[in-house]
């Protein structure tokens, strides 16, 4: 039998490495970052324990990679569900719409995501990271910024921030509230993106 090519290879451990990042997302959803073990992941994915290491310097690191890779998709499929569309309003509205979505369905791998970029790891440069923030920067370029570099950081900063409000233990925010909040500082109708309700919650909410 011939050797695997480079190609192959290299196919196989992208693979490999994606199983990883899903496993990680279902368990911590399923049972929390403490009772989910490295090993559980690997068994999840059906990989060794060894491979887990060789991909991810711990379980700290993985996880936000995992949950980077969570928001990617769900942005990516947000922006382009049909009707499909290039006009920037729309999009920034999806965008954030898909973000403040996963606060909602996904809290408790969330609420563990935002916790875990506040300890001495902090915000984690990964391919998944830097994917999702391509998605944002195009967002905010196509809506018409003059400077998407800085206002992408603008964009991520106010949705960590909602995220944060809405998970907050014993004083969450409503999200209805967080999103008029955000589609007023754009400038954006409520009825655009994926509208929780016909209108939007009145003013003191």
């Amino acid at each position: 039998m011939s050797p695997r090519s480079a190609a192959v290879n290299e196919e196989l451990r992208r693979r490999s490495r994606e199983r990883l990042l899903q496993a990680t997302v279902e368990l911590v959803d399923e049972r929390g970052y403490e009772a989910t073990t490295l090993a559980d992941i690997a068994d999840r994915a059906g990989a060794a324990r060894g491979l887990v290491s060789y991909y991810f310097p711990g379980k700290r690191q993985l996880l936000q990679s995992a949950v980077h890779r969570l928001m990617h998709r769900e942005l990516a499929a947000g922006l382009e569900r049909e009707p499909c569309t290039t006009d920037g309003r729309e999009r920034l509205a999806r965008a954030i719409d898909a973000i403040l979505g996963l606060a909602r369905d996904r809290p408790r791998l969330m609420r563990t995501h935002m916790a875990g970029m506040l300890t001495a790891e902090g915000f984690i440069q990964c391919p998944e990271q830097q994917r999702l923030a391509f998605l944002l920067r195009d967002t905010v370029a196509r809506y018409g910024s003059a400077d998407p570099d800085t206002d992408y950081r603008m964009l991520r900063a106010l949705l960590m921030g909602a995220v944060v409000a809405i998970l907050l233990p014993g004083a969450p925010m409503p999200a209805e509230q967080l999103r008029a909040e955000l589609f007023q500082r754009y400038g954006l109708a409520w009825g655009l993106g994926v509208p929780p309700s016909a209108e939007p919650p009145a003013e003191g909410f």
